[in-house]
């Protein structure tokens, strides 16, 4: 994995959630699907541990980029939330 070069990646930690950074072409699709606009989304910094851990795998995440979050739910299995990711 290209993350392995940072001192610790948190995605591999059990109580984070998996983060996957979504091209222009799904995020356009999401967006679409939720009747939103980017601005509406809840939002992410760019410094935050998950997005960094990103940037060493994907290269630069630029501001206005939506991620992906899936975190485990022993209710709904899966609970998916999407997030803009902003100046950090």
């Amino acid at each position: 994995m290209a993350a392995d070069n940072i001192a610790f990646n948190v995605l591999t930690h059990d109580l984070v959630p998996e983060h996957h950074l979504l091209s222009e072409e799904e995020a356009n699709e999401v967006l679409s699907k939720l009747k939103v606009t980017c601005d509406q989304l809840p939002k992410i910094r760019k410094t935050d541990a998950g997005i960094r851990v990103l940037e060493n795998i994907y290269g630069p995440v630029d501001e206005g980029r939506i991620v992906k979050i899936i975190r485990k739910s022993e209710t709904a299995e899966e609970f998916v939330a999407y997030r803009l990711v902003t100046r950090g």
